[in-house]
Formats: structure tokens, sequence, C-alpha cells
């Protein structure tokens, strides 16, 4: 089988081969290869069946997409938010917006599917799936929806696996329209407007910013660049205000979020002058600066040396 999901994705199936008692071959889509992207299908009640142990599923760190429905009573937190589905939930999770997944009964079904941007973003015209607003950062988009609407959507997910198996040449491209008329479900509805805040809100804002600034680490490529950069960039990614943001780090940590980004950077900067032979510019590029001179003197200003000083 040739290998074209990256390191999240292999996690993914690590799990899943836990989860559903089945090997990689068994699982993996029939006839996926690297110029489809990826896609997969699964049922939510198979997977939960095999876990029960496991009753809460981890704050998202996914490089890729998941919609999913599910059935049954549950309850998702994000950042300084909690909103709570007594029935039925449609969720469209994104990489950029960290959650927490809590189900509340054991009777959970329906289903989820996962892919990444370049099996979805094949029209040249969209540049990321972020053009699409269901996938905008700064939104929550979860939905709880009636019984009528979930059997539609359980029709849609019925017709992928149904593909998904199938000797078609051209499911892929059914599939994606599939996965296109999912979103539009989602961007026809309202957000979930059962909002409330819990007495640990200020510990999960701190905690998803810190993932958040994390999720960037380590850096393995003088090509590869921080996309969030400033207070402004994580409070986006969060949905909630730069101000909030930085009144409850700093009352729990003592820090602002520029300060806890600055310590980072500087972190991440000696790791590169020590362990790599990039030189300092690659160095600044990849760490998000603009200019050279503008790392070197951030550097020094930390550190009491420049980058040079600090490699010898």
């Amino acid at each position: 089988m040739e290998k074209i999901f990256h390191a999240s994705l292999e996690d993914f199936y690590k799990e899943m081969t836990v989860k559903l008692g089945k090997d990689l071959e068994s699982i993996f889509p029939k006839g996926l290869h690297k110029d489809i992207g990826h896609f997969n299908v699964f049922d939510i009640a198979q997977t939960i069946e095999k876990v029960k142990a496991t009753s809460e599923m981890p704050y998202n760190r996914r490089k890729y997409y998941k919609i999913s429905l599910i059935r049954g009573r549950n309850r998702a937190e994000y950042a300084d938010k909690v909103i709570a589905i007594q029935k039925n939930a449609l969720l469209f999770a994104t990489p950029k917006v960290p959650y927490h997944w809590v189900p509340e009964d054991p009777k959970q079904s329906g289903s989820f599917c996962v892919f990444t941007e370049d099996f979805f973003i094949k029209d040249k015209s969209h540049n990321s799936l972020e053009d699409l607003p269901i996938f905008q950062p700064g939104g929550i988009p979860l939905f709880e929806i009636e019984d009528a609407l979930a059997d539609e959507i359980e029709v849609l997910f019925r017709k992928m696996k149904n593909e998904i198996e199938s000797d078609y040449i051209f499911k892929y491209d059914l599939i994606r329209n599939y996965v296109l008329e999912l979103i539009h479900y989602g961007q026809k509805l309202q957000p979930a407007t059962k909002l409330s805040t819990s007495n640990d809100a200020s510990l999960r804002v701190v905690s998803l910013f810190i993932e958040l600034l994390e999720r960037q680490f380590p850096i393995e490529s003088y090509d590869q660049r921080l996309q969030l950069k400033t207070a402004k960039d994580y409070a986006g990614r969060l949905a909630v205000h730069v101000n909030y943001l930085n009144k409850k780090l700093k009352e729990n940590t003592g820090k602002t979020t520029t300060e806890f980004i600055a310590d980072r950077l500087i972190q991440e900067a000696k790791i590169l002058l020590k362990q790599t032979t990039w030189n300092v510019s690659e160095i600044s590029y990849a760490l998000g600066f603009e200019e050279i001179a503008h790392f070197s003197n951030f550097f020094k200003r930390k550190t009491s040396y420049n980058p040079l000083q600090f490699r010898s």
C-alpha cells in the first residue's frame, strides 16, 4: 500500500485499528492514491463499542478535516464556551479550532468522515477549505439538529459508505460531491445557541492557547513557517477577544499572550541555532520574522547575544 498520509493520519489509523479491532489493510479505502488526497468514513457506534472505557475524546490536534453526525447526548467545549447537545449534532472539525468532545451517555450512534484538504480542493479557483464559510477561523461550526434532518444527513453518509466499497472508477469524485452537500447543510444552519461559561473556562482557554502554540513546533524544515504569530492570531483561532485571552493567561500563568509566544520562539530559536546548520536568515524566516534584522534584535533583547554569538 502506498503511504499517502502524514503523521497525524497515521496516528488516526493506529487509533482506529485498535477501536475497530481490524488491521489497517481492511479499513483503508480502496483505490486511494496520493493524487486523490485522503478520505474515509466510519460508523460511530462501532468505534465507541470497542473503547467504552475511553469516555472522552482529546482536544483535536489533527491536521485533517472531519465532519460528524453524532446521535446521542454530548457536550462540546470550545475555549471559553460549552455547547450541550441533547439529541443530534452535526459537527465540522477543522485543524485550526481545537475542541473537546464529551459523550454524556453510552448510546452514541451516527457516522463521521475524515479528509485532507488536497482531497477536497480540486478546483484551483479555491486556495483553501477556509475559503468556505463553514471552515473559516473564529467560528464554532457545531449544530444541534432535529431527527428528520439527521435522517437526511445519515443517508448521505450511507451513500459514502456504499461508494467507498464499490469498484466505480469515479467514486471519489462522487464522494467529493456528497461531502460538498454536507458542507452546504452546515452552511444553511444557524450556529448552536446553547452556550454557557463553565467554572473551568479560564483553564480551558489557557490549555487551548498553549496547545495551539505548541502545535506549530517543532520546526522541521526551513520551508516550514509559523502561521500564528501574534496574540490576535491566537485569539481568532479560539474565537475569543484578544483582551480576554490576555487576561486569562495573565491570571493563570502570570504571562501575557505576547510573552508566551516570545518565550516559545526563543526556545525554538536556540534549538535551531544549536542543532541545525541552517543560516540565520533561514531560521528567521521559519520563525515568522519578515526581516533578519528583526529576528536578530529580538533574539539579542531576550538573550543578550546575537544569533551568531549564541551559535558559537
